[in-house]
């Protein structure tokens, strides 16, 4: 469509595209479009702040903080994406363009993850770790920019595929579209943690966070290249003008003009957006009052976002320090995210057919669990462990123990040779593994290996280092010369044992020492934190949203959209000071100042609703257009006056002017 055509004679003839069943055929390329899209923005957050803490070896504060500002930053780029789709680019330029932004740092990160790449010892750990933070850092900031930018584009584009004939296709549309979002959302969030339980790499087997990246990155490009296949088939128009820009402009102006004339000499107005009168249009004035005023109950929401997207970084901390065998089902601690797009899916549909009908029926009307870090104050302990000895006089040796730190003790039958003093695992060992030594109490050496890990050849009265299990049961073979059996232990989560053989192999059994309990609190009863936050986004995200597409005026709700947005970035920008400025040691004091945030702005936003007066813009704008016309008919039949009476004089002077020549 050229940029003088109007609009609305081109509406029913929008694209190229034929039809199937009523709809165009392009709104399918956007709708596997923004599936593909979805699927690598939430497959690859899900797997983040693990990334941050078990691959570049932050701790949880730091992962927490950096994971938020990268979600901040999410929310923060669409104001942006609006503005360069509104005023300059269209909205499909944007998508094309931002969308490759988006796939290279999807790319990015993908290569920030392969730890080959500066191993150069091959002890499976990065050697360059700053190449891998810089490398993850520029990825971020890439995807910020693309999944933001194009956030408020790629709907609104689908929405222009359909002409005044298709309203009810339109709606169809956007459920679907909505469904695309979850279903993107909890396939990711199911098979991304998968893929980084594998074990890959060239020279050593780590846990695969570049397979984890690359196929929320291959998603992405798969994305491009559907959304460009069609691009043949697109109605696409021209930019118009991106109100924000206008409404920016003109309170800018107003607090300009204000400050200008602050002195008392200067009469008072009813209400400080009325010093933007001398420049611009007061329907465009009281359109921003509106705004303002839905704006201003806007300034609590933050707290709930601080709350609600813990769950891809407090939550997914803590469910790795959880016990996760659902029996068939052994779940990743990043797979827990997927309760909440199937709780969204269903609590939906129940609180609109079920819920919100008996709570307006009453005269209302509406349209942690944790487990605690290993935090005890372990005192130097010794671990005795005894051969038989023919000797009973007392011997007696000097051993130096750590502060804080466990040991074991190791005193050989000839208690007058040397004593062995080992250091003892203090902490749960990462990700969910066991674990694990072995102690040779044999007089000769003794090799133990297992499909897993291959623990060599120990040496008489002896230990190895500690080696780490997976979940599940595992199988020892010990050999000592001719000498050969085997030895099995079922492990859990987290745990750390010590083996120890005795002195005659195969003939007795093997002691097992527990050092580290494994993990006792079940990952379901995280499921209940989860029904809880979810119930509370299905009523505080629709209901507020919908308030607002209520209250605000006809061409500015993308305005109240970009400020909704907003109070999710400020939300996650509040997790981040906490997580780093604050700096609380014991988890569940935090979040019960997560908590109590969220009650005292509930108590806040109640006062608030209560002086609320709800508005019905579309009167208050009929009222200033019927002013407005007004005001343009009185100047004009002033100009006809004015014609009429200046018409009269002309024609008196011309009747003198006649008189005169016949004298």
């Amino acid at each position: 469509m050229a940029d003088n055509e109007d609009p609305k004679k081109e509406r029913k003839n929008r694209g190229k595209s034929k039809e199937v069943c009523g709809y165009p055929i392009s709104i399918f390329f956007i709708v596997v479009n923004e599936f593909c899209e979805r699927f690598s923005y939430y497959g690859m957050r899900a797997v983040l702040v693990l990334y941050f803490k078990f691959f570049l070896r932050w701790d949880d504060d730091l992962s927490t903080s950096i994971y938020h500002t990268f979600v901040a930053l999410c929310y923060l780029t669409p104001i942006l994406g609006a503005i360069v789709a509104d005023s300059w680019l269209g909205k499909f330029k944007t998508i094309i363009y931002l969308s490759i932004v988006y796939a290279i740092g999807q790319v990015a990160m993908a290569v920030s993850a392969i730890h080959d790449i500066t191993d150069t010892d091959r002890d499976g750990t990065p050697d360059n770790m700053i190449f891998h933070v810089v490398m993850s850092m520029v990825g971020l900031f890439l995807i910020a920019l693309g999944t933001g930018g194009i956030k408020p584009c790629v709907a609104a584009f689908g929405g222009d595929q359909f002409g005044d004939h298709q309203e009810k296709q339109r709606r169809t549309f956007f459920s679907v579209f909505y469904l695309c979002i979850n279903g993107g959302s909890l396939l990711s969030t199911i098979i991304t943690p998968i893929l980084r339980a594998q074990e890959c790499g060239i020279y050593s087997q780590q846990k695969c966070y570049s397979l984890a990246f690359g196929v929320p990155a291959a998603l992405m490009v798969v994305a491009l290249v559907v959304f460009i296949a069609g691009s043949g088939m697109y109605y696409k128009a021209e930019p118009q003008g991106n109100i924000m820009l206008d409404v920016s402009k003109c309170i800018g102006f107003a607090i300009k003009n204000r400050y200008r004339h602050r002195s008392k000499q200067f009469p008072k107005r009813k209400h400080w957006m009325d010093w933007a009168e001398e420049k611009y249009d007061k329907l465009l004035i009281a359109q921003i009052k509106m705004v303002l005023k839905v704006l201003f109950l806007y300034i609590p929401l933050p707290v709930f976002w601080t709350l609600f997207d813990q769950k891809g970084s407090r939550w997914t901390l803590q469910a790795t320090t959880m016990d996760g065998n659902f029996g068939l089902l052994v779940i990743q601690p990043d797979q827990m995210q997927t309760v909440n797009p199937i709780l969204i899916l269903t609590l939906v549909p129940i609180m609109d057919s079920v819920v919100y009908p008996l709570i307006k029926k009453c005269g209302l009307n509406f349209t942690k669990i944790e487990k605690c870090d290993l935090f005890q104050k372990l005192c130097a302990k010794v671990a005795l462990i005894f051969h038989n000895s023919k000797n009973h006089h007392p011997v007696s040796q000097d051993v130096s123990l750590t502060k804080q730190m466990r040991h074991t003790l190791l005193i050989p039958s000839a208690i007058n040779n040397t004593w062995l003093l080992t250091e003892d695992l203090i902490s749960k060992p990462e990700q969910g593994y066991n674990g694990i030594r072995f102690i040779n109490g044999l007089a000769t050496a003794v090799n133990v290996s297992s499909p897993a890990v291959d623990f060599g050849l120990i040496q008489p009265l002896n230990y190895t280092t500690y080696s780490l299990v997976q979940y599940g049961k595992t199988t020892f073979t010990l050999r000592s010369g001719s000498q050969s059996c085997e030895f099995s232990k079922e492990f859990g989560y987290g745990s750390s044992y010590a083996f120890f053989i005795p002195s005659t192999l195969c003939q007795e059994s093997i002691t097992v020492i527990e050092e580290i309990k494994p993990n006792s609190v079940h990952m379901a009863l995280q499921i209940p934190q989860y029904f809880f936050i979810t119930a509370g986004e299905v009523m505080f995200s629709v209901t507020g949203l919908e308030f607002s597409y209520s209250q605000a005026p006809s061409n500015m709700k993308a305005v109240l959209q970009a400020g909704w947005l907003l109070t999710v970035a400020i939300g996650n920008f509040i997790v981040l000071i906490v997580a780093e400025a604050a700096k609380i040691p014991l988890k569940w004091a935090e979040y019960v100042l997560f908590a109590s945030l969220l009650i005292a702005m509930c108590v806040l936003f109640s006062i608030m609703a209560y002086f609320y007066t709800y508005i019905d813009p579309t009167e208050i704008e009929a009222q200033f257009k019927t002013t407005t016309n007004e005001d343009d008919e009185k100047h004009k039949n002033g100009e006809i006056q004015m014609l009429k009476k200046g018409s009269v004089n002309q024609k008196d002077h011309f009747n003198k002017d006649k008189k005169q020549t016949r004298l």
